[in-house]
This record gives structure tokens, C-alpha cells and sequence, in this order.
């Protein structure tokens, strides 16, 4: 069975490259245009993976990745944004524990790897 990643952006040019580089290789991608949508849409995809955007209108990312890992502890969720400066990053792989911290612009390469290993870190369901 193939991957399914959720990738979480405002922008839909964003989430039409992410699926066109991953579905290239074979994971399955799921967008959703707000945290909203995202939330909504959890438990009915189930996906394996969360790429999460930070700046969005109405919730932005940090407060998605909350309610994610209050939902389910176990998701990983890897943050997916341009904000690259080090408080951003430290905030969200230190503070709130997000799974990794991807800054815009990305490599195809790296994209596919970082979210490769973003999949293998699920951990199985108790």
C-alpha cells in the first residue's frame, strides 16, 4: 500500500508541487487549503504524514500542529514553511516537537528524502 502524506498550505501552487514530487514517487498526497480543513479532514484520510505551512489565515501552523498532536500524539508532522529564521526553527523542532522543520524554497531531492524519513518515524498505533 502506497503513502499518504497531508500537506497543509494556503497557497495551492504550493500543494500541487509537493504532490507532483511525491506522488512522482509513489506517496500518495492529500492538500488541505487551512489548519481547519486539515483537522477536519484527519480522521477521514488517515495519512501517514503531515507537512505543515505556518503562515495561514484563521489558524495558522502552530496552533494546527497543537490540535494535531492532541488528536494524535503519534502523527508526524513536519513543518513546511519559508519562516527560516532560527527562532522558527527552534521553536518548532525544540519547543513544540515537531518531527522536522522544512524551509521554502526546497530541493525535489530533499523534499522526497526528508518526507521518506518523516514516514518511516510513524510510530505504530498501541
Amino acid at each position: 500500500m502506497c503513502p499518504k502524506v497531508m500537506v497543509v498550505d494556503d497557497e495551492k501552487d504550493t500543494i500541487e508541487l509537493v504532490k507532483l514530487v511525491l506522488e512522482s514517487e509513489g506517496i500518495n498526497v492529500i492538500g488541505a487549503n487551512s489548519g481547519i480543513e486539515c483537522l477536519e479532514a484527519l480522521d477521514i484520510e488517515n495519512p501517514d504524514a503531515i507537512l505543515l505551512d505556518i503562515m495561514m489565515p484563521v489558524m495558522d501552523g502552530w496552533e494546527t500542529f497543537r490540535k494535531i498532536k492532541k488528536k494524535d500524539p503519534n502523527m508526524p508532522v513536519s513543518m513546511l514553511t519559508v519562516k527560516s529564521q532560527l527562532f522558527d526553527k527552534l521553536l518548532g523542532l525544540h519547543i513544540l516537537k515537531a518531527d522536522d522543520y522544512i524551509t521554502k524554497p526546497f530541493g525535489k531531492n530533499e523534499l522526497i528524502e526528508r518526507t521518506k524519513a518523516l514516514i518511516k518515524s510513524r510510530k505504530p498505533e498501541v
